[in-house]
């Protein structure tokens, strides 16, 4: 069989959703808004939480990382996937495939260890209200969302590297709409079970483990609102929590189904699907669930908007 090191591959062809014809269009429109909604409403926020003193707090800090990193995220998958629909090339280059391969695994494993660390916030926040803001001060955030990008970066480039050192057939048709590593790892000839046992043990790491940290944060912080006598004051506590939940459960159950499956079940249109997910609804969700609904947020986006002659007429939308 054909052989080619990556250096010698000049480029790659998309199938994407072709073997879906009839929900193409809908498939482009519905992830064109989202990207749009990602990209405007991630924007806002981390503006919002820069210009905004009130909003200097740990759980901005991080939801502005979040929101950082799903604009990067959503972009390198969503980006080329819309530009190839329109101009009906389905094609990529050699260094556009390894960049967008290793930016999503960049920022899909730091959003894993992100969101272990904002169930944390979450913790000493319900769980140790009176300490907070010496458990939380501005270092350890800030060494928490440096730990986090660091840990993401560096297991993305040894997954990169794995795969890129690899031999390819002469198949240079990809059964995806990206680069998505399992599928890029079909291309290739020969042995690559050292290159699955690399991301088997990061799976592990950046899966498994930080939701082993979520459930145990989520566990005293379940305790700890039982606890209190009214129902009003239980209620308001949960609501704290309930976007980070719902972003958490969409994110790594996706991310779960896909990279820790059985390996005797194999359904690329499936993945397809899954991956526009997490790829383009979660990063979504995060400036629609996760903080716009936040009195705190609407508050400074309604000082914001006044200052603009126009904001008198958005500022009714958030009523």
């Amino acid at each position: 069989m054909l052989q080619a090191n990556w250096t010698s591959v000049t480029g790659f062809v998309f199938l994407g959703f072709s073997n879906h014809p009839k929900v193409e269009i809908l498939l482009f429109v519905l992830s064109l808004l989202m990207y749009l909604i990602t990209f405007l409403g991630n924007i806002i926020l981390i503006s919002i939480s820069i210009l905004d003193s009130h909003l200097h707090t740990p759980m901005y800090f991080f939801l502005s990382n979040l929101s950082f990193l799903d604009i990067w995220y959503t972009s390198s998958a969503l980006t080329p996937m819309l530009i190839n629909f329109v101009s009906g090339t389905n094609t990529i280059s050699f260094s556009g495939c390894a960049a967008q391969m290793y930016i999503s695994l960049a920022m899909g494993s730091t959003e894993c260890v992100l969101l272990s660390m904002m169930a944390y916030d979450r913790y000493v926040a319900i769980c140790h209200p009176l300490r907070y803001s010496i458990i939380m001060n501005r270092r350890v955030c800030l060494q928490m969302a440096v730990g986090s990008w660091v840990t993401g970066c560096l297991t993305a480039l040894v997954e990169s590297a794995s795969v890129l050192q690899l031999s390819l057939c002469g198949n240079s048709i990809i059964n995806h709409f990206i680069c998505e590593i399992l599928t890029i790892l079909k291309l290739v000839c020969g042995d690559t079970s050292m290159a699955q046992l690399i991301m088997l043990v990061i799976s592990v790491l950046l899966l498994p483990m930080p939701m082993l940290l979520i459930c145990v944060s989520y566990a005293f912080i379940l305790s700890n609102i039982l606890r209190i006598s009214s129902a009003g004051g239980r209620g308001k506590t949960f609501s704290t929590c309930a976007a980070h939940l719902i972003v958490v459960v969409l994110f790594y159950g996706t991310a779960l189904s896909m990279y820790l499956k059985p390996s005797a079940v194999d359904s690329q249109e499936i993945d397809k699907f899954m991956t526009l997910v997490y790829t383009g609804l979660t990063p979504m969700l995060n400036p629609i669930i996760y903080s716009l609904r936040n009195k705190e947020v609407k508050v400074a986006l309604k000082k914001s908007l006044i200052r603009n002659p126009l904001g008198t007429i958005l500022i009714s939308t958030l009523k």
